[in-house]
């Protein structure tokens, strides 16, 4: 199985062994950031530095002339990522051997939804979430078609890999996070997660739903959340909380507002992209699940992209509905963490990555050559001296 890491620029600029030593873990390719959300990296081979603060969401590359005069546009990046690091980067890993596709976050983004609060998902309390632009708005969803065009071909670059191509919700990695305290469940973090903004607002009508009504119906779902006393049992309870037909209808509404989004995105890279540019999606096979990896309907985005990066750690199963859809031209891309200190398990990488070729995983994306420890790393080259 063909093995690929990600990576970040900053893990690469600067360091000039760092191309080499990526090399021998005895990956093919690297999937490289170009666009990316705001964070804060361990680099701990790096000769110059030992934590990169990645303050906002910001392209990591000079962004072009398609966002003159206009308000939603990418930042920049700072001191972490100046001038064209994707591109430098880039350069370094190819000269090694390794081939380079691509990483790009759409939506989510702190830092635009901070300057433009408009942009943002409004819950059914009214509260926003700055890092979750609502996919359903036309102006975000013209920049994000745009910013994965741009972010995704870059000079040399074979291919990409889009995160976060949907919706995004409650559950996210903030700083300081303290919304743990009440176990919402599956049901709790749809309804927690859903749309109130004026564009999602008259989404809803036309499905048949009093917006002002459905909000309503929404808060009084949640209060047993707030007491500690619903039951979860997934989308049935989703059902039952606010009635078969509020539910189908928010799904209806959220579910094509994502697939037409997908199906922009890939468009527009593909229209961009020379012959042989391979598109994959970060993808979650429930349609209705938010987050970096975009819940998506599994016949329809193996239809229109090359192939999906699924989620596997702690267990493949994810793989077999994608699998049940795939051709020979598919790839499924098993995404497994080797970080052991972000809940990876490196030293089983061998035997995940063969529970997951026989679910149907074709490729393995190991999360993430970066930020691992030398041990982690050991562990990644032993296993695919066996896997490859």
């Amino acid at each position: 199985m063909r093995a690929g890491a990600f990576l970040y620029p900053w893990d690469v600029v600067g360091d000039p062994g760092a191309p080499a030593r990526l090399a021998a873990l005895g990956i093919r390719q690297v999937t490289l950031a170009s666009a990316y959300h705001s964070t804060r990296a361990l680099t701990p081979r790096h000769p110059r530095h030992r934590v990169v603060t990645a303050d906002h969401a910001a392209v990591l590359y000079p962004p072009g002339q398609r966002w003159q005069a206009r308000a939603l546009r990418p930042y920049t990046a700072g001191d972490w990522a100046r001038g064209d690091a994707y591109g430098e980067a880039a350069e370094a890993l190819r000269d090694a051997g390794l081939d380079v596709h691509s990483w790009v976050v759409l939506a989510h983004n702190s830092r635009l939804g901070a300057d433009h609060p408009a942009t943002s998902v409004v819950n059914a309390h009214g509260d926003r979430y700055p890092w979750a632009p609502c996919i359903a708005q036309p102006a975000t969803r013209a920049y994000l078609v745009d910013l994965a065009a741009e972010a995704a071909v870059r000079p040399g670059t074979r291919g990409t890999e889009l995160e976060s191509c949907g919706w995004y919700g409650l559950a996210h990695l903030h700083a300081h996070d303290k919304i743990a305290g009440v176990t919402l469940g599956e049901a709790g973090q749809y309804l927690m997660s859903l749309c109130f903004c004026a564009s999602c607002r008259e989404g809803y009508a036309q499905q048949g739903l009093d917006p002002d009504a459905l909000a309503s119906d929404v808060r009084g779902a949640l209060e047993p959340v707030w007491r500690g006393e619903a039951e979860d049992a997934g989308w049935a309870s989703v059902e039952k909380l606010i009635g078969d037909r509020r539910a189908a209808a928010t799904r209806a509404w959220r579910e094509e507002t994502a697939r037409t989004l997908q199906e922009a995105a890939i468009g527009a890279v593909r229209a961009a992209a020379p012959p042989g540019f391979r598109i994959l999606l970060h993808a979650d096979p429930v349609p209705y699940h938010c987050g970096a990896n975009a819940g998506v309907d599994p016949a329809h985005v193996l239809s229109v992209a090359d192939g999906v990066v699924v989620p596997c750690t702690g267990g493949a199963g994810a793989l077999e509905p994608f699998a049940g859809h795939a051709t020979g031209a598919s790839v499924l891309a098993a995404n497994l963490t080797v970080v052991s200190g972000m809940g990876g398990s490196p030293a089983t990488l061998a035997a995940d990555a063969a529970r997951a070729a026989d679910l149907g995983a074709t490729e393995l994306r190991l999360y993430h050559a970066g930020l691992a420890s030398d041990a982690d790393l050991a562990h990644v080259t032993e296993a695919l001296s066996r896997v490859e």
